[in-house]
């Protein structure tokens, strides 16, 4: 079966579209914005649902120092709308899919069993990976199909997830259920007396609408001029999940809580706040050096942040709020935390969490300019749209090299293979110490420098914006690692 860009945002079997722009979201120098999508289908209240904790999936199999799972993408029914049935494809058939947990230098091998109706493709996101196993888009595991990803996971602690990231599909892929949790673990972390248990909480924040009966609404293209137009530039969903939960809430108590807070939305980007102090201890690539308080935390699709929340300083009875500073009305709310007993806590945020190595960009032996911008009928990464036979960059392995991205809208970027650090952004150097990151926000005419290093694997990868309905129409390149 084959399929061309033209039908890039064609979601297979999902319901029509309800087409509503975002307020204040119009064409700024006629770039497309991202557009919302209007639910018909009846929403609860807020905090009317709990939370639910995706299962931690267990290996089939340990041998020779690895742990074998197997994850089957299926097709199944689920009630994520009160009272509804909504149709999904799940690893597992559930959305998200198990969340794995995984030590860091242990081997991890997952054989993805495709028993959908279309290609796909597994990523591990924020993988440090061997290129066989990374996801490269054109990569792809047939219906009927299955495929043994393996990860080395040479690498730090830290929160990661897996999605799909078939060449063209990304968007009403993921869109559609397939996307879960991968926690790596190691002896520096579990030495910290950090929040654990029950209290160590994976949080998959993603946004989607619904029909009238339920389905889960995406652009379709056929017979609807205009619509894929119309969302070009990213879809926003009016629903927002929390672990595949409309607005849920959570009983705590009154102890520190540490949340892995990971936007898996294709196009919104959140200002989380809670209205008191979020004690950031991680970024995307694991613990950062000493812990930071901040009252609001920015995420772009991809992004994660750890943080810790401490409910003792709330009273028993009091509710504490979740809530997106950057959405309006129902969309600024994500989830509640009700504060309902009282428990002992020995956990701590120490003042010195992990040594986290600055790269020196005075090392690099080459800059590189990627422009991240509009052209035609879809999105280009210096003026040309993706072509996965194209290199568009050679790197030597071992080498430092620093690469600056510009941008004319909104596009947060990921790198595959190795993590990098923020050098500048718009010339100017961020505060604090460095910090390990896979995915990072281009605003509106920004420019960025990054600094990384690729290690250990030599093969081809892909660089490319997160906005997933940017991917699909062609904002990615290729590079190669010799």
């Amino acid at each position: 079966m084959t399929h061309t860009r033209r039908d890039a945002l064609r979601l297979l079997g999902l319901g029509a579209v309800a087409v509503a722009a975002v307020p204040g979201c119009s064409l700024i120098a006629g770039t497309p914005q991202p557009q919302l999508l209007a639910s018909a289908a009846p929403l609860p209240r807020p905090y009317a649902v709990p939370l639910p904790v995706p299962e931690v999936a267990k290996p089939v199999r340990s041998a020779g120092g690895a742990d074998f799972y197997e994850l089957t993408e299926r097709a199944a029914e689920v009630e994520v709308l009160p009272g509804l049935r909504t149709g999904i494809w799940g690893y597992g058939g559930t959305f998200p899919g198990p969340t794995i947990e995984a030590r860091a230098g242990r081997r991890t091998v997952v054989k993805l069993v495709n028993q959908l109706g279309e290609p796909t493709v597994l990523h591990l996101h924020g993988g440090h990976t061997p290129p066989e196993s990374d996801g490269f888009p054109t990569d792809l595991v047939a219906p009927g199909a299955s495929r043994e990803y393996v990860f080395p996971l040479e690498q730090r602690a830290a929160t990661l997830w897996y999605h799909d990231h078939r060449m063209d599909y990304t968007g009403p892929q993921v869109w559609r259920g397939l996307a879960g949790m991968f926690l790596v673990r190691d002896a520096e972390e579990e030495a910290l007396p950090l929040p654990a248990g029950e209290r160590d909480l994976p949080l998959l924040i993603c946004d989607r609408s619904f029909a009238a009966d339920g389905t889960m609404l995406y652009p379709a293209l056929e017979g609807r001029p205009g619509v894929r137009e119309a969302y070009m530039g990213g879809v926003l969903g009016d629903v927002i999940l929390v672990n595949g939960a409309p607005w849920p809430e959570l009983r705590v108590a009154r102890a520190r809580y540490r949340l892995r807070l990971c936007n898996a939305s294709n196009a919104r980007t959140y200002e989380l706040a809670t209205g008191g102090p979020l004690v950031q201890i991680g970024s995307d690539g694991g613990l950062l050096a000493q812990p930071r308080t901040v009252r609001q935390l920015r995420l772009a699709p991809g992004e994660r942040a750890d943080v810790v929340v401490d409910f003792s300083a709330y009273k028993v009875g009091q509710h504490v709020e979740l809530r997106n500073l950057a959405g309006e009305g129902a969309q600024a709310r994500v989830m509640r935390f009700a504060v309902d007993r009282d428990e002992r806590d020995e956990s701590a945020v120490p003042a010195r969490l992990s040594t986290v190595e600055a790269l020196d960009p005075g090392k690099a032996k080459v800059t590189r300019e990627f422009e991240f911008s509009s052209g035609g009928m879809g999105w280009l990464i210096n003026g040309k749209p993706f072509d996965p036979k194209r290199m568009e960059a050679r790197s030597r392995l071992g080498d430092v090299e620093v690469w600056r991205l510009t941008s004319d809208v909104a596009h947060p970027v990921h790198l595959h293979l190795d993590h990098f650090q923020v050098l500048t952004v718009n010339g100017e150097r961020p505060q604090g110490p460095p910090a390990w990151k896979d995915t990072v926000e281009l605003r509106e005419a920004q420019t960025v420098e990054i600094v990384t290093r690729f290690t250990d694997y030599r093969g081809r990868y892909v660089l490319h914006c997160h906005n997933l309905e940017h991917e699909d129409m062609a904002m990615m390149a290729a590079f190669e690692v010799v």
